[in-house]
């Protein structure tokens, strides 16, 4: 059945099915092609008649992720014109509801607000919430940086753009604009840190959920970020030095952008390293304390819930060949560079007997750039009197190569594990205790969007603080724990 959105640019028509409104390809700027590509996104202007919300927008120019063996893969329609919106909501009865905007990972080169991995559509029945899924410019077309474009990024100005539309549109599907909980995963949740520094962008959400955030990465500063620019300009062929640059860039074939990111990604690729090609930029870089300083100030009175997962770099390790069997030599050196200590592959082998090298490696980078900066995050936000709750996620598939990895907790989020047919890292995992999980997490988030507290019925959640570290552990049995990442006697 059709159903009716009256927003201040026009009337847009979508779907309605088992009590749930859904708008896809909803443009919140107008394509970025042609003279707008590698610009600031510029706002729709108003339509007259009718526009038809039924089907999915292109997504983002971009190349298979490399997180299909445990995730899955998808195929789309990808073209420049990307900057759309889909909007979950429950039947209009008047009230205001609060909001969830979804910024996906993907390293920033790949992934979409549209896939169904994240059909919101569970969220907004069962939580009685508005759900948004953001498309934004990812790779070069959102964050190449040269002298000759804009030094703003525009993949995280197109996010800006979309969370105003949603304060100046979402009451056009009951949805409340004073009440919207911006929430990210991996890529998603650092480009969420980088919107809470913003104060423009500050200004537009009133929670935040940082999902696998990877802030144990230090930000990439300009003349950095330049550099990997020049790489990718000459692998697509064009000379970085040419006077015309801006022009030649924006007449260059979206996928020669593409295979140009990918080259470089492989040519600057470092053992045992999940760096992306491209991360937001800023104007220099920042250590891990500066980071957090900045984010800690800009996130005054913005209740927060972060976590990570405990295994999440055996996703970026399990399926890959060449971390199969690791050189010692270079084992042995990213141990120092990460952990700095004599005695670190020692102490790595004695977490987990019985694990391979891969193992350790993957628990090094596990903790050094997910799982222990998130929850020094969280110690930093409490300290300043943020109200600030985390978790652990720790379920996985008895005997699953990829454990409790990154991205999995995203189908118990959404609920909709139907939608992961392919995913390698869900395989072998008992439905009915799946089921049960996240049931939980869904509760727990929706609660968190409605009044920034994520406890439920049977299920309190302490603040987290640096006294006592209390985290949620989300298992087959949810219970609070004391630092169940180790910080007091790992890190």
């Amino acid at each position: 059945m059709p159903n009716f959105a009256h927003t201040q640019l026009g009337t847009l028509v979508g779907q309605r099915d088992q009590g749930v409104a859904v708008f896809r390809g909803v443009d919140y700027a107008q394509p970025p092609v042609g003279k707008l590509r590698f610009a600031a996104p510029v706002p729709m202007a108003p339509w007259q008649f009718q526009r038809d919300a039924g089907w999915h927008g292109a997504i983002a120019p971009q190349a298979p992720s490399r997180l299909a063996p445990a995730m899955g893969d998808f195929k789309k329609r990808m073209d420049e014109d990307c900057l759309s919106l889909t909007v979950w909501t429950p039947e209009p009865d008047g009230q205001r509801r609060p909001v969830l905007v979804w910024l996906h990972g993907g390293a920033w080169v790949s992934g979409a607000g549209s896939l169904e991995w994240y059909d919101g559509s569970r969220l907004a029945r069962e939580g009685d919430v508005v759900v948004v899924g953001v498309n934004y410019r990812l790779g070069a077309l959102g964050y190449l940086k040269h002298p000759a474009l804009p030094a703003e990024d525009c993949g995280t100005l197109d996010q800006i753009a979309a969370l105003a539309w949603v304060r100046d549109n979402i009451a056009a599907f009951g949805g409340d604009p004073g009440c919207v909980t911006v929430m990210g995963q991996s890529a998603g949740a650092a480009s969420i840190g980088r919107l809470i520094i913003n104060p423009a962008a500050r200004a537009l959400f009133h929670r935040a959920i940082l999902q696998s955030g990877g802030f144990g990465r230090a930000t990439l500063g300009l003349q950095e970020a330049y550099g990997i620019g020049a790489q990718v300009i000459r692998a697509a062929g064009l000379d970085p030095d040419a006077a015309d640059i801006l022009d030649q860039l924006r007449a260059v074939p979206a996928e020669t952008l593409v295979a140009a990111t990918g080259t470089v990604a492989r040519a600057n690729a470092r053992f045992a390293e999940t760096n992306p090609p491209f991360m937001p930029t800023t104007p220099e870089p920042l250590a891990q304390a500066e980071l957090f300083a900045a984010i800690v100030r800009g996130a005054r009175g913005l209740p927060v819930l972060i976590g990570a997962t405990h295994d999440e770099v055996h996703a970026f390790f399990a399926s890959n060949p060449a971390m199969a069997e690791p050189d010692w030599t270079a084992s042995a050196k990213r141990f120092a560079e990460l952990a700095r200590r004599a005695d670190a592959m020692e102490r790595y082998r004695a977490r987990r007997p019985g694990g391979s090298l891969m193992d350790w490696l993957a628990d090094l980078s596990s903790d050094h750039t997910f799982l222990w900066p998130s929850m020094r995050l969280a110690e930093a936000l409490a300290e300043a009197g943020v109200p600030v709750q985390a978790y652990q996620f720790d379920w996985a598939p008895q005997g699953s190569p990829f454990r409790a990895c990154h991205c999995i907790e995203l189908p118990f989020v959404f609920g909709n594990f139907a939608q992961w047919p392919d995913a390698g890292m869900l395989q072998g995992g008992e439905a009915a205790e799946m089921d049960g999980l996240s049931a939980n997490i869904r509760a727990a988030w929706t609660a968190f969007a409605r009044t920034g507290d994520a406890s439920v019925p049977g299920l309190p959640w302490p603040r987290y603080d640096a006294a006592r570290r209390l985290t949620m552990r989300l298992d087959a049995t949810c219970a609070v724990v004391g630092d169940p990442a180790g910080l007091e006697t790992r890190a």
